[in-house]
């Protein structure tokens, strides 16, 4: 029979407790980008949108998936890059101070995103520019990577090879 001391058993007990403690922080993380990431692609999709609450929620989920898909597939500094911008986005105070938005982003509206969006897109600094461009191309290339998307764009789809 094993046993273990006391002080064995209370670093088995301290590493749990911080291995609990990251990992409910890498969902909550998780849960904010999902959030942030829905919160964007609303603003840059507006008006492409279902009218539909339900319909509207799973589009925008679907999106969100495609981003994650689409980011996975970059070189591993863009990857990186990406994360930074994320991880600026998700953090409230970077999130107040860079983007303007005071609400989480689960309950910020839409022409909030949306104006914080047009600023970093007209900004005077490259970096917000930049940083516009990959969000927006991120998105709709999540969009529209769906082939039930196409049509309103005209694309008739990949040709037929013979």
């Amino acid at each position: 029979m094993v046993t273990i001391g006391r002080r064995e058993f209370l670093k088995a007990g301290l590493m749990g407790s911080v291995l609990l403690a990251c990992a409910g922080r890498v969902s909550a993380a998780a849960d904010e980008e999902a959030a942030m990431l829905s919160a964007v692609s609303a603003a840059v999709m507006a008006g492409m949108l279902p009218p539909d609450p339900t319909l509207r929620a799973a589009a925008l989920k679907e999106t969100v998936a495609g981003i994650r898909h689409a980011v996975a597939g970059l070189s591993l500094a863009s990857q990186n890059e990406v994360a930074e911008l994320f991880s600026l986005l998700t953090l409230p105070p970077t999130r107040r101070l860079l983007a303007g938005v005071s609400a989480p982003w689960a309950e910020a509206r839409v022409e909030e995103v949306a104006a914080f969006l047009e600023n970093w897109r007209h900004s005077r600094f490259a970096l917000l520019q930049g940083a516009y461009a990959a969000l927006h191309d991120l998105v709709l290339g999540a969009w529209y990577a769906r082939t039930e998307h196409w049509e309103a764009i005209g694309y008739p789809g990949l040709p037929e090879i013979f």
